[in-house]
Parts: C-alpha cells; structure tokens; sequence
C-alpha cells in the first residue's frame, strides 16, 4: 500500500475503520493524528472516543496524548449518530433567524431545555431540530454545536451536516466565533473589564460551577451599556466557552445576574429586580464563518419581552426619581 493511500481508511462496516497512521505524522499526539485522518470529526470528539475506548492503536487502547511514529495499525468504531443524539422527534416550534443547506440560526426562547438530559427527556430544541430537520439524526446531537441554559434566551446555530458541525466546533476552539450577550448585573461595574478565571465543577456543590484554580481557562470580556441605580446592564463577550461562564464570572466580581438564583442568591433590595424571575441573560449577536465557502456572518436579535419591560421599568423608575 503507497502512503497516499493510508489516509483513506479501510470501511469494516457503516461505523468501523481500519487505517495505518502514514510517516507524515510522525512525532503527533494521537488525538492530532486521527484529526488529519478523519478531517469531518472534530479533535474533542475524538478525544471522546479515544476515552470510551472506541479507538485503538496497535490492537490496544492509547491515550490521546500517545505519540505515534507511523506505521501502526489505528480501529475506529463510530457510533452511530443516532446514538449521540439520543433523542425523539417532537413538534416544538422553533423562532428561525437564518437557514441555508449548511446552517440553522435560532432565537432561544426562555425556558427551552437545548439538550435532553436528566429531568428533561423530552420537549428540548434537539426534539424540535428532529421534527424539523429529519436528516439531523444522522448528526451527532442534532447539530447542536454549543448550548445556552434553559433560562437564557437568545442565538444559536445548528449545523445540518456533519462536514458543517465539525467546522463550527473548530471555530470555537480558535475562539473565531463571536458571541456577544446582554446580561443586567448587581450594582455598579467598572465602565469596562476582562475576566480571566478557570471555570470548574463546584468542590462540593457538584451541579454548580465556580472559579477554582484547576478548572478550565475562561475568558469574558464586558463593558457597560447603561447603568441604574442599583444595577447595571452590560454586553459580555465570550472568548471561551465554559458551562454558566458569564453567570460564575459576573458573580466572581461581585456583581451577579439580576434574577440568578444559582450564583447570585444575595437579593439586592430592589422589589422590580429581586422580583425578576429569572437569570437577565441574553445572547442577542452571533457572528461566524459559513463552514462551507468561508463567508462572515452575523446576526442580532432583540431583547426578549420579559427582559425589555424590566429594562424600560427601570427607565421609568431612574426618571421618575
């Protein structure tokens, strides 16, 4: 077999391959080279699967960070996108703000579970992209690429091809796509700031996040919009990507989301704030690349309703004082 042809792998079946790793590779982490082999999956997701031990090398099971020399003999079993999505078709209608073959952009709404999990089996968006999108059960978790909190509002994009998934998964990871939120915070910030603090599970309060010293790296930029008398709307924008980062992070400086029970229990005196029912966060900018001819994108949506009365009560109130 000429080294051409050893990036192309062997099909056992739908989902199992045999490849051997080319010389080209020599002196890369395993995860690094099954990125080169199998260009329409993403390195975390094959990270997944070198950990639940559906890649072998050699016959035997290797961490991502092995290195490899070239020559030896890799298995992959892919499963089955159905699997990964784990979900049913269900009719839920979903607020589109932008479709082409490749992409789906969608305004949250408030109170939709993204992704079915424990006490949420059904009546998430990924039900919805099922009945919407058939063809996406043959996408790992219906596309879905990122994820907002059930009680966070705003955009999201969904990739309809595997091809396009992988492609946005990698702009996260270089930090390219823009997303930018509106969030109403405790008290009065600095006009502007960055935070940079590695986000992990709570030591003790395991459905928490916090800032410890052996999370993630996360990164949140913010700057003031306009400033009340006991609060304070800001634009935050993620660098990173971490679980409830903008919530942990507001929350690290003193300054937690209006209406967030998790990380801002503190009630801040006000009966129009600390009667706000729900975390003030809104993903209202989201701009990327297309995955399929490279082109910028963006998109903005509006506050939505519950979020914009709060604001303008607030404006009634500043003036009437």
């Amino acid at each position: 077999m000429n080294e051409s042809a050893d990036y192309s792998s062997q099909h056992l079946d739908a989902s199992c391959h045999e490849l051997t790793i080319p010389r080209e590779c020599a002196g890369l982490r395993l995860d690094q080279a099954l990125a080169r082999l199998f260009p329409t999956h993403s390195r975390s997701r094959l990270q997944g699967w070198l950990k639940a031990g559906l890649v072998t090398l050699d016959g035997g099971a290797r961490d991502a960070k092995f290195k490899v020399w070239g020559g030896e003999r890799v298995h992959l079993v892919e499963p089955q996108a159905q699997e990964e999505s784990a979900g049913d078709a269900e009719d839920i209608p979903l607020d589109v703000v932008y479709e082409d073959d490749a992409l789906l952009v969608v305004n949250k709404p408030v109170g939709l579970v993204v992704h079915p999990g424990s006490g949420n089996w059904s009546g998430t968006m990924l039900n919805a992209l099922l009945h919407r999108l058939p063809q996406l059960a043959g996408v790992p978790r219906a596309g879905i690429v990122h994820r907002l909190d059930k009680d966070t509002s705003g955009l999201m994009v969904v990739a309809k091809s595997l091809e396009a998934q992988t492609s946005l998964i990698r702009q996260l990871q270089a930090r390219s796509v823009k997303r930018h939120y509106l969030a109403l915070v405790q008290g009065e910030t600095a006009a502007s700031g960055l935070i940079d603090k590695p986000i992990g599970r709570h030591p003790t309060q395991r459905t928490r996040m916090a800032v410890v010293d052996a999370g993630r790296h996360a990164v949140t930029r913010y700057c003031v919009k306009e400033r009340f008398a006991r609060a304070t709307l800001v634009e935050c924008q993620l660098e990173t990507g971490r679980t409830h980062q903008i919530r942990v992070h507001m929350a690290s400086i003193g300054h937690p989301l209006i209406g967030d029970a998790t990380y801002g229990a503190r009630r801040c005196g006000s009966p129009l704030l600390d009667g706000f029912p729900r975390q003030a966060l809104h993903a209202y900018r989201l701009g990327l690349q297309h995955p399929e001819h490279g082109e910028p994108l963006e998109w903005e949506v509006a506050l939505p309703a519950d979020f914009s009365r709060l604001l303008a009560q607030l404006r009634a109130a500043e003036v009437v004082r």
